[in-house]
C-alpha cells in the first residue's frame, strides 16, 4: 500500500505540473502578442517592448500576464484600463525618439486616439 500511495502522489504532482506548464504556455503566448500590439502602437522597437510591459505591470501594480491580456483584447473592443493607459503611453513617450533625433530608435506613430 505504501509504494501505491507513492505512485499516487507522484501521479497527482504530475498532473498539477502538466496543468503549470500549460498555463504557462497560453501566459507566454498572450505576453508575446501584447509585445506586438505595443510595437505596433507605440512604433517601439520589439526589444523594448518586454520592458515596457514591466514598466507598466509595476506602476500599475497588475499582474504582467493581465496587462497582456488588456493590451491584446484592446484592439479588438476598443478599450484600455486609464491607469494601464496612462501608463503605456508614459512608457513610449520615454522610448521614442525626439523629433529630429537619430539615435537608433523607431518613430513610433501620432496617437492622437489617447482619450479612449
Amino acid at each position: 500500500m505504501p509504494e501505491q500511495d507513492n505512485r499516487i502522489d507522484e501521479i497527482a504532482a504530475l498532473q498539477e505540473e502538466i496543468a503549470q506548464l500549460r498555463h504557462a504556455v497560453v501566459s507566454h503566448a498572450v505576453v508575446d502578442q501584447a509585445i506586438g500590439v505595443v510595437v505596433a502602437y507605440g512604433g517601439v522597437h520589439p526589444d523594448h517592448g518586454w520592458d515596457v510591459l514591466r514598466e507598466i505591470s509595476q506602476h500599475t501594480n497588475t499582474k504582467l500576464r493581465e496587462v497582456a491580456e488588456h493590451l491584446v483584447q484592446w484592439p479588438h473592443c476598443g478599450w484600455l484600463p486609464a491607469g494601464i493607459r496612462r501608463c503605456l503611453d508614459a512608457a513610449l513617450e520615454r522610448r521614442t525618439p525626439a523629433a529630429g533625433r537619430d539615435d537608433g530608435g523607431v518613430r513610433g506613430p501620432v496617437r492622437e486616439d489617447r482619450e479612449r
